[in-house]
């Protein structure tokens, strides 16, 4: 058995491993990152994630655009642009991965290892590659797995090719006429969103009764009007029971107010949240403590169970974003290095969210629901985007603008924007909250013009 000896052991290529690998390199440790699939190298967001869907979503946005300019669609058409949009996105994947492993790889105190890593004792991994099994023995060692999506119990759902997870779907080689979504969450309304606008017949069905149950209602509202106005369908109350495959794709047998109804379709994508991937780590072994959804248990500093242990990533659960596995990096990277930090989730900085649906919903700090409900005093500020210039520049005129400000300090408490350039625009707010800046500053600005962000100025004048 080949045997390796590092200072840390990581095991995933996504964001935060990626990036400690990098930084403790380059201070002089040695580091042994293991990656179980070649095609995954740089992690979930830019081979099955963020950015291949990013780069849909745009796709899907430009031949969407085609039907203002009085240009005619065809299924044709519509089928010849998904493949051509399909082709940009697995160029760019390819790209990216091989960049970010030779970012790595190239790097002279790094060891890279394909294999499946789990765990002898909390010191060793047990590595199995195609050939052999490798012994990895460190002396800290990282966690960052990822998730896995989840698909729900229901009759014949492993049997059939036409039921998708958000990352097989990415692999389609033909736009479906007729797409069914089970789950209304984030994930399932942008993938509803973008093969809305490249010409699929959508449908999402929805287990609860309303859209987007945290949100405020009227913003959620306004997410459903869109949506239906992009063309998809929305049943709520929808449970799935079974799947039969069909002549042209799949039969969906569901369960909505009592009564059991079917719906004939071309592909399911099966959109009902992710868990955190260690059931095959043998993670008892190292004495690491799981939660019930199988997440790493974890300090404020990350630490988990066993002091030399660290996750970082959707494996310790929590938020599932790439800028927070970043984060964890931030957090991280100061005790391997054995250097005073005061940074912990404690003490994590305000992040926004966004939804990628046209146009993207974004958020940061506190909605309505949320304010109300900590008993804080607010003033609320909301303009439709149609006011905003840029947007009738753009033919961008859906959503609105919200922003809550506390009428005490005039710091800002929150903001809700569905809107063109929402996923920009929501870091200015975050920095505004995190670094105490009145919303008096925002308000007068000086922006470019014409642009999204000007909005501030006749916004935040309404408070």
């Amino acid at each position: 058995m080949n045997e390796y000896t590092t200072d840390v052991a990581i095991i995933g290529f996504g964001k935060a491993g990626k990036t400690l690998a990098g930084a403790l390199a380059k201070k002089g440790k040695t580091v042994t990152v293991i990656e179980k699939s070649a095609k995954m190298y740089g992690g979930t967001c830019i081979n099955v994630g963020c950015l291949p869907t990013k780069s849909l979503t745009h796709s899907a946005k430009i031949i969407d655009q085609l039907s203002e300019f009085g240009i005619e669609r065809n299924p044709e058409i519509n089928n010849q642009f998904f493949k051509q949009a399909m082709d940009y996105k697995t160029e760019l994947v390819t790209k990216l991965n091989k960049k970010n492993y030779h970012k790595i790889a190239d790097l002279d105190n790094v060891t890279v290892l394909d294999g499946f890593a789990y765990f002898k004792d909390d010191h060793t991994l047990l590595v199995d590659t195609d050939t052999e099994t490798l012994q990895v023995t460190a002396a800290n060692i990282i966690i960052g797995t990822g998730s896995t999506a989840v698909i729900p119990d229901f009759e014949n759902k492993q049997n059939s090719p036409h039921i998708h997870t958000s990352e097989e779907i990415l692999e389609l080689t033909n736009l479906p006429k007729k797409l069914g979504i089970i789950g209304g969450g984030p994930i399932g309304l942008e993938f509803a969103s973008y093969f809305a606008e490249f010409g699929s017949e959508v449908t999402v069905y929805e287990f609860n009764d309303s859209l987007l149950p945290r949100e405020d209602k009227d913003d959620a509202a306004a997410i459903l009007e869109r949506l239906e106005e992009l063309g998809v369908t929305i049943e709520f109350n929808a449970q799935a029971k079974r799947v039969q495959d069909t002549d042209n794709g799949v039969r969906l047998t569901f369960e909505q107010n009592g009564e059991e109804k079917s719906a004939e379709l071309n592909e399911i994508l099966v959109a009902t949240g992710r868990i955190p991937n260690t059931n095959k780590l043998d993670i008892e072994k190292a004495g690491v403590a799981l939660g019930a959804r199988g997440e790493i248990k974890v300090n404020k500093h990350l630490q988990s169970s066993v002091e030399h242990i660290w996750a970082v990533g959707d494996v310790k659960g929590g938020p599932q974003f790439t800028y927070i596995s970043l984060d964890d990096y931030r957090i991280v990277l100061p005790q391997l290095l054995g250097e005073e930090s005061n940074y912990n989730l404690e003490t994590r900085r305000v992040y926004p969210t966004a939804t990628f649906v046209d146009p993207t919903f974004a958020r940061v700090g506190f909605n309505e629901k949320e304010a109300t409900e900590a008993g804080k005093n607010y003033k609320v500020a909301k303009m439709p985007v149609a006011a905003v210039p840029k947007a009738q520049v753009l033919r961008e005129t859906s959503g609105f603008l919200k922003i809550l400000v506390d009428p005490e300090t005039d710091l800002i408490l929150g903001a809700s924007f569905f809107s063109y350039e929402a996923h920009e625009m929501i870091n200015l707010i975050a920095l505004a909250i995190n670094e105490n800046i009145s919303y008096k500053s925002l308000r007068d600005g000086i922006y470019t013009h014409p642009t999204m962000s000007e909005s501030m100025n006749d916004l935040l004048e309404m408070i």
